[in-house]
């Protein structure tokens, strides 16, 4: 008779403890601080555009005597009509030629010159090129006015449009050929070789393989350089002078003047000017922040 013997198993002891005591997730720290800055960086951006929108639909009569941040009982929309029979029509075309005007030719003209300083990085006239740009960057705006204004009257371009498209094409420019060459510079070289020996021309190379490549930094700087020469106001106040010629930002500055203490009338015009800009931003966002974090970041 024989018999068999039970082979019994015993539990590893890093296993058996493993069981006993699952492993916890890390606890994650709670930055306090940093979420009590974001709401009163927020309480700090909101209340005004609250104030804003809530004051251009009070009456003008109504406004000293009611809280400045409590909505009006009887809304009204007298202060848009008002601002809108003031040639704010003129004034709103005006500052779409100059900013469709600028931005066209400045995003063409710094993405032609972004493929070109990285295509041709070894040639001296380009590198030199490449320098000018960069410091175009450290030249603010408002150090460079008398000489505009010089030049606009020699060209005999003052209280036209034209006047301020120029100046602002030219402002435009150097920070769009940074964005665009940090991109144009990310393409693969094999890709450039693989055109050449299809017989590609530079140009063709251009519009065929660096411009689809290169889209979102064309939209991001499109988009920047849209937003800041609509809020331009330097230079339509320096270079303009007829109500004719005027843009948005430098209406609002008129109609405080003309309307003097009517500030519902005036904030209806501040509403009826951001708006704009604001549809442009609710359409490029995602690319104006991701191309500008992904441009500087390389």
């Amino acid at each position: 008779m024989t018999t068999t013997p039970t082979e019994t198993r015993r539990p590893q002891k890093g296993t058996h403890r493993a069981r006993q005591r699952p492993s916890r997730p890390a606890a994650r720290r709670r930055n306090w601080a940093g979420g009590l800055a974001g709401w009163l960086w927020f309480v700090v951006v909101a209340v005004p555009l609250y104030w804003t929108l809530i004051t251009s639909f009070k009456a003008q009569s109504r406004y000293y005597a009611s809280n400045p941040l409590v909505p009006s009982a009887d809304p009204t929309l007298e202060n848009y009509r008002l601002v809108l029979e003031s040639d704010f029509l003129r004034y709103f075309v005006n500052s779409v030629v100059v900013t469709a005007g600028a931005v066209v030719p400045a995003v063409l003209f710094s993405f032609m010159a972004a493929y070109a300083i990285v295509r041709g990085w070894r040639m001296r006239t380009l590198r030199a090129m490449n320098g000018l740009f960069l410091m175009g960057l450290a030249i603010p705006l408002q150090a460079t006015v008398i000489p505009v204004y010089l030049i606009i009257i020699r060209l005999r371009l003052y209280d036209s449009l034209p006047a301020l498209i120029l100046p602002s094409t030219a402002f435009a420019i150097p920070l769009s050929v940074l964005v665009l060459a940090n991109f144009v510079r990310d393409v693969p070289k094999e890709l450039f070789d693989s055109m050449r020996v299809d017989g590609a021309t530079e140009w063709t190379t251009l519009w065929r393989l660096a411009a689809p490549l290169t889209r979102p930094a064309i939209l991001t700087v499109t988009i920047f350089n849209a937003l800041t020469i609509w809020n331009g106001f330097l230079l339509p106040l320096v270079l303009t002078q007829s109500p004719d010629q005027r843009t948005l930002p430098l209406a609002l500055w008129t109609f405080q003047g003309q309307y003097g203490v009517n500030v519902p009338a005036v904030l209806a015009a501040v509403v009826l000017t951001t708006l704009p800009v604001l549809v442009l931003y609710a359409f490029g966002r995602r690319q104006l922040l991701s191309g500008l974090t992904a441009g500087f970041s390389r």
